[in-house]
């Protein structure tokens, strides 16, 4: 695979297929924990962290145990059952030994089992016959895209804090509403890479 193949994978994932926007992916925390950057932020160093550590383990799993023993029909559960035990390694290995990186980001990483863009960016490795240097750098750049557009939608949410808004267009409704136009700015972006 070439540099530049690489780098295109790269700006697909964060910028023209979007798992937010382009693959409805992680709707739920981009709603739910982009009240502030402080918080967003926290989430997409978390989410980037076991996205990418769950391409690493997923992708063997799937083509050294699963595919071998014609147990592709068990990929979604065996997926859920790596990235739950993934989280729990990774927290309690943060806890013990990066303490730091465990205050910062242990509040979020309970919250990564319940990702849906975890799994489904797993899965999506797979079903694009992605090798593993392909599955770790779009695993990568999907977290990436993931957490720009959760900062993105946090700062624009902490900008609405101060701003006058009239009152039927407060909390959810203007924050459905933004959701909307930068899910509309990144389609922007389709038809670049071909």
């Amino acid at each position: 695979m070439t540099i530049a193949s690489m780098l295109t994978l790269l700006f697909s994932a964060i910028m023209i297929n979007n798992v937010i926007f382009a693959r409805f992916l992680g709707i739920c925390p981009y709603l739910g924990v982009s009240n502030s950057i402080e918080t967003a932020t926290g989430m997409a160093m978390a989410v980037t962290f076991v996205m990418t550590l769950c391409a690493i383990v997923t992708w063997p799993i799937q083509m050294y145990i699963l595919n071998p023993l014609h147990l592709e029909y068990l990929q979604t559960i065996v997926f859920i059952l790596v990235i739950a035990s993934l989280v729990q390694f990774v927290e309690l290995f943060m806890r013990k030994y990066a303490r730091g990186l465990f205050d910062a980001l242990g509040i979020y990483l309970p919250l990564i089992t319940t990702n849906c863009a975890v799994l489904g960016i797993a899965i999506l490795c797979i079903k694009q016959n992605y090798n593993l240097v392909q599955s770790i750098v779009f695993s990568f750049a999907s977290a990436l895209g993931f957490g720009m557009a959760l900062i993105i939608f946090a700062g624009i949410r902490e900008r609405f804090e101060v701003t006058d808004i009239p009152g039927p267009m407060r909390g959810a409704a203007i924050g459905l509403i933004t959701a909307g136009i930068l899910a509309m700015a990144f389609t922007g972006f389709s038809g670049m890479v071909k």
